[in-house]
């Protein structure tokens, strides 16, 4: 007889092949759809790297200077990815001031000599970098992650300072440009490595953000640094005095001591900031689970071909995690309770995770004997669910596993069935849990996302560390046929009042109105252009994404207590 006994075959399969025929068919017909909409947002994403445009490029190079993206590539490992955060960020807003292509900042996740960092580029091309209210809220996120995570960060300054006929938006508030000084410190009080490279202006308040930094470099003659620039110098004390002589790389190295190195030109600068980020020292790691990586059951590129082309279509979201897990790694929880969240462990490259996913099947909730099963709407958040997740995450915290939410919910089942059997309860219960977890977590929108499903299911304000969205993303408080509807309904009582009655072409006219703002409003863009999310990814990018993440919140040593507080049970 054998030593060692075979290994069973795994009890938790997950995901099947696409099989042939018709099944092919609606694959192929789904990939070619969802190809479709990638190039359209691709067309987009190309816009929006050109940043100011030809011309302001061209200007800058005429300077000696590098656009913030060739900063960047410079500045990477070679053949790395650089995973870019808020592409899509102004996209649509500030129009008559001009626009504001990616808030004016490049800021992404990318390996500097080996080591994940986050690195912060100002782009002089746009507005010649100054800050509207939305590059305060995208800087105050690179940081904020810098913070959550403790992952070093580079900031390459080149900026005019805050854009003046704004101020009042940027300026005084508690989440305004004065933050960013304030996480300065704090990141350094945490031992965050900060490095700050001024390559081009750095002027008035900004200035402080450099030199709060641990190091900073300046390249001469084109960068420079001060509280204020020459004109102010004039009108407030009366002095004339040049941009080199008040704050160039001279000035501020050789005289004033406020920089730490001087650099002769772009290429040389970024070139050190490379040594430094690779002579930094060994920074402490929380040690989360993490086995050797294996590939998906099936390919990624599948998942174009399993999720449906519409919002409606009925799926298997187990399809659609085969092609994202690990392998033979898939652990589900409760499997026949509360189908309309899928709960399990699994592996993403290695990682140990806890997986809660929208499910969005229609499902038979098994009842109890003599009593009528419950049909249950593919999408939608019922008691059950609400219940089992709320477990699952509890179980997860206690386990010191991350957890990742994948979101297409309408919201939680409505009228008087779900609210006798205490739907707002069990919901409560779900939100409580995920508001107070201390473990690492991420959210991908991959479909709907609408009222309190989003916040129960980790939308932006309980704080995951990175929130992603497919191009299939819709966000918003209900779906726009629903709201369309009730906003008609409310205008309809109003002009009632006044002794109006819409004619059925009016009334028509006035909801395809409505409705086509509220596309508008919902559209995966509109919500990445206010960092409403971090970043909208191709579908098949989901694994790469998430496993850049889990290993940057491994860089966070330190775990608060997990404690919940009073729960509706």
């Amino acid at each position: 007889m054998s030593e060692t006994a075979d290994v069973p075959a795994r009890p938790f399969p997950l995901g099947t092949a696409v099989g042939d025929g018709a099944a092919r068919e609606a694959y192929d017909r789904r990939v070619a759809f969802h190809e479709r909409q990638l190039a359209a947002l691709e067309q987009q994403a190309a816009e929006v790297r050109r940043g100011g445009g030809e011309r302001a490029v061209a200007r800058e190079h005429k300077r000696g200077k590098l656009t913030a993206r060739e900063r960047i590539a410079a500045l990477v490992d070679p053949g790395s990815d650089f995973r870019e955060l808020g592409l899509f960020v102004g996209r649509g807003m500030y129009e008559d001031e001009g626009g504001c292509p990616a808030g004016g900042t490049v800021m992404g996740l990318g390996r500097i000599n080996g080591r994940l960092c986050m690195v912060v580029a100002n782009d002089a091309t746009v507005k010649a970098g100054a800050w509207f209210p939305i590059t305060a809220k995208k800087n105050l996120r690179a940081q904020e992650i810098a913070l959550e995570n403790r992952i070093p960060i580079v900031y390459l300054v080149d900026s005019a300072g805050v854009f003046l006929p704004m101020q009042d938006e940027i300026f005084p508030d508690r989440d305004h440009f004065g933050r960013i000084f304030r996480n300065n410190a704090r990141l350094s009080a945490l031992g965050v490595p900060q490095i700050a490279a001024i390559m081009g202006s750095c002027v008035a308040g900004g200035a402080y953000l450099p030199i709060m930094s641990d190091e900073s470099l300046i390249v001469d003659g084109t960068g420079s640094v001060f509280l204020a620039g020459p004109f102010l110098v004039q009108a407030a004390i009366g002095e004339e005095v040049d941009v080199e002589t008040l704050g160039g790389a001279t000035t501020q190295t050789d005289i004033s001591g406020v920089c730490e190195y001087r650099m002769p030109d772009d290429e040389t600068c970024l070139a050190t900031v490379r040594d430094l980020v690779g002579g930094l020292g060994p920074l402490p790691r929380m040690g989360f689970t993490r086995d050797e990586p294996a590939a998906p059951a099936y390919p990624t590129e599948e998942v174009l071909g399993v999720f449906p082309e519409s919002r409606q279509q009925p799926y298997d979201t187990r399809e659609v995690l085969a092609r994202i897990v690990d392998a033979d790694s898939w652990t589900e929880v409760k499997a026949g309770y509360g189908q309309t969240l899928v709960c399990g462990y699994a592996r993403i490259d290695g990682w140990s995770v806890g997986i809660v996913a929208s499910q969005r099947q229609v499902v038979r909730a098994k009842a109890p004997k003599g009593k009528a099963a419950e049909m249950q709407i593919g999408g939608v958040i019922y008691g059950d669910a609400a219940d089992k997740a709320a477990r699952f995450v509890l179980q997860c915290n206690q386990k010191r596993i991350p957890l990742v939410f994948f979101q297409d919910a309408t919201g939680f089942m409505v009228g008087t069935r779900a609210e006798q059997s205490g739907i707002i309860k069990d919901g409560a219960k779900l939100v409580n849990a995920v508001a107070n977890s201390v473990v690492p977590t991420f959210t991908v929108v991959i479909g709907n996302s609408f009222g309190a499903a989003n916040y129960a299911l980790n939308g932006r304000a309980y704080d995951p560390r990175l929130m992603l969205a497919w191009p299939s993303a819709q966000i918003a408080v209900m779906g726009g046929s629903q709201a369309a509807k009730t906003l008609l309904s409310i205008e309809e009582r109003t002009l009632a009042k006044q002794g109006i009655e819409l004619s059925d072409d009016d009334r028509q006219a006035r909801l395809d109105q409505i409705e086509a703002r509220y596309a508008e409003q919902t559209s995966p863009v509109y919500a990445a252009a206010r960092l409403w999310v971090d970043a909208l990814i191709d579908p098949r990018e989901t694994r790469g994404w998430l496993a850049t993440g889990l290993e940057m919140a491994d860089h966070n040593p330190e775990m608060e207590p997990f404690r919940v507080g009073v729960l509706q049970t």
